[in-house]
């Protein structure tokens, strides 16, 4: 059930995508506001309380459904899983943007992909070459397929089953939501936010990064991931983002004023002091990078794929 769950609802947000702008999405943000509002007082404890209150709030009816639809019968608590994955998952939440970034750099109109990207990424872009318009793309789009599709994966095959993809996804959320604006940044309140999510992610980020060593250049990813990982002030994304670049020979998160910004508000750099980029593998990315990406994010869905069909079988005979 766990491997048709998640193929139907790729199917199906292949056919129909859900925009990112979705009543289900707005409502879990007015309710995060609504909580930032009641338990914000300055301190970590009130952001571990309220990030306690989203997680029962929206984990315990997702349980309870899916117990009452499993009571029911399996096609319910099928149609239930997909319910859920396709609410969770994100593939093509933000596929148009690198599509028509990829467009854009392949016809030679830079111009709008900096507007493209400047819009994905809310950074400044005017003052980027092709080159570093590639590379931000690449990055952004390696972190965001490992938040919105293998990080969801890994949660739903845990024993909480859906509630375990919505677990994931509120947490990512409210990792970026209690940190990310203005106002909001080196405030107490989201700490634990942070600290949860990258626990969270944790198991997760490791096995997208193996599995874009297995699909691409393994000697290169491995290679990269052991050597420049920790150069990232925030390790997730560096362990991704040097396994990524490692399994396309191409050199990510350079040069570092760049690198800074991939995610605007993970502040996700390179430390300063440790940057040595003529030491990184790779090449400089260019425009056909964005290609090489493209390959890499679906061969290691297949893989995943592949993998959860072979346990599932396993299960299944045993």
């Amino acid at each position: 059930m766990t491997f048709l769950s998640i193929l139907f609802a790729l199917l199906i947000e292949q056919l129909k995508p859900l925009r990112a702008d979705n009543p289900v999405y707005a409502a879990i943000k007015s309710f995060a506001v609504r909580v930032e509002g009641w338990f914000n007082a300055g301190q970590t404890d009130h952001g571990r309380l309220g990030w306690a209150v989203m997680m029962i709030a929206l984990m315990i009816p997702t349980t309870l459904v899916y117990w009452l639809c499993v009571r029911i019968g399996p096609f319910a608590a099928l149609a239930w899983n997909v319910l859920i994955v396709y609410l969770t998952l994100g593939f093509r939440h933000y596929s148009h943007y690198f599509t028509s970034i990829q467009f854009a750099l392949n016809t030679g109109d830079a111009a709008t992909a900096r507007a493209l990207l400047a819009e994905w990424t809310r950074q400044d872009t005017e003052a980027m070459d092709v080159n570093e318009i590639a590379r931000i793309a690449v990055e952004k789009a390696l972190v965001t397929t490992h938040r919105h599709v293998f990080g969801v994966f890994f949660w739903f095959l845990m024993p909480l089953g859906p509630a375990g993809a919505v677990l994931y996804r509120i947490a990512e959320y409210l990792a970026r939501a209690w940190n990310e604006p203005d106002h909001m940044r080196n405030e107490a309140f989201g700490r634990f936010a942070a600290q949860a999510f990258y626990w969270i992610d944790w198991i997760p980020a490791r096995l997208t990064a193996a599995a874009f060593a297995v699909v691409g250049n393994f000697e290169d990813a491995i290679y990269a991931w052991r050597n420049f990982a920790d150069r990232w002030q925030n390790e997730t994304i560096g362990i991704i983002l040097t396994a990524g670049g490692g399994a396309m020979g191409v050199r990510l998160g350079t040069p570092v004023e760049n690198a800074a910004d991939v995610l605007h508000a993970d502040a996700s750099a390179i430390d300063s002091a440790d940057a040595e980029t003529d030491s990184l593998p790779g090449e400089e990315p260019t425009p056909r990078a964005l290609q090489s990406t493209v390959g890499l994010i679906w061969r290691a869905l297949l893989l995943w794929m592949l993998l959860l069909l072979l346990l599932s079988v396993a299960v299944w005979l045993g």
